[in-house]
């Protein structure tokens, strides 16, 4: 198991690391002049089961880039990829806050 954080989840992944007595993985997150990131891992994850936690508030980047750590991880040969995710932005975006109008 490994265990990896995205770049707005590094305070709650190590509070998990530390409870859980494992070290956070070495994943690093380069942003280009234009916004765009390149995840890549340091550790070796093949046939390891992979875990990644990442916020998704808001800025988009944040689920972006988790979507963007779990391709780099597939791509690098891990077994399972687990995506945990502390608060799931846009997650009640299909509440109803008011009442259908009747025409």
């Amino acid at each position: 198991m490994k265990l990896f954080s995205g770049t707005n989840s590094k305070y709650f992944s190590e509070k998990v690391a530390n409870s859980l007595n494992i070290n956070l993985g070495d994943l690093k997150v380069e942003k280009f002049k234009d916004g765009e990131m390149m995840p890549s891992f340091k550790d070796s994850i093949r046939a390891q089961d992979v875990y990644i936690i990442q916020s998704t508030f808001a800025p988009t980047d944040n689920l972006f880039e988790l979507l963007l750590i779990s391709d780099a991880a597939k791509r690098a040969s891990s077994g399972k990829i687990i995506a945990v995710i502390p608060y799931f932005g846009y997650a009640r975006q299909d509440r109803k806050s008011e009442p259908l109008q009747t025409s």
